[in-house]
C-alpha cells in the first residue's frame, strides 16, 4: 500500500511542474506578443525554463520510485 501512496502522491505533484511550463509559455508569447524583435533574444531563457522544470518533475518521479 506505501508504494500506491508514492505513485499518487508524484501523480498530485506533477500538477505544478504542468502549471509552471503553462505559466513559462505565457508569459514568453506575451512578451513576444509585445516586442517581436524580442524573440530571438528571449527564446533561450524560455527553454532554459523549461528545461528546469522538467527537471525539478523528473527528479520527483525518480523519488517517488526510490522511496517506495
Amino acid at each position: 500500500m506505501e508504494g500506491s501512496l508514492n505513485v499518487v502522491g508524484y501523480g498530485l505533484a506533477a500538477i505544478g511542474p504542468g502549471i509552471g511550463v503553462a505559466l513559462i509559455f505565457a508569459a514568453w508569447i506575451t512578451a513576444t506578443a509585445r516586442q517581436p524583435e524580442s524573440a530571438g533574444i528571449t527564446r533561450p531563457m524560455l527553454f532554459m525554463g523549461f528545461a528546469l522544470v522538467e527537471v525539478l518533475a523528473l527528479f520527483g518521479l525518480v523519488l517517488a520510485f526510490i522511496n517506495s
